[in-house]
């Protein structure tokens, strides 16, 4: 059986790190990968970075785990500064794309 892959965007890389820190504590869900990119603002948005997480489970706890970094994102961020996104079943072709990122784990 295939998991289910959840993508979290936020803006700033310290919301992403508490909201995932939510998330995995939440939720068994492991962090696949993690990028980073500048908003469509550039340098003059009041963060000046987007952070995507890439996680993965089963489908329950993919849900799960992004409803919570979701609330807790939204302590820091506008709820419309937040994007969320659940891939039910992946296919394992885009399992191996979800470690590519600028931000490497070791």
């Amino acid at each position: 059986m295939s998991k289910a892959v959840g993508f979290l965007e936020v803006q700033g890389y310290s919301i992403a790190l508490a909201s995932m820190d939510k998330a995995c504590k939440a939720a068994n869900v492991t962090i696949e990968g993690i990028d980073v990119n500048n908003p469509k603002n550039g340098d003059q948005a009041f963060i000046p970075v987007v952070v995507q997480v890439k996680f993965s489970g089963e489908i329950s706890d993919v849900k799960v785990a992004l409803e919570a970094a979701e609330y807790e994102a939204r302590k820091y961020i506008d709820e419309g500064d937040i994007l969320t996104h659940v891939i039910p079943s992946s296919m394992e072709e885009i399992t191996k794309l979800l470690t590519i990122g600028k931000v490497k784990r070791k």
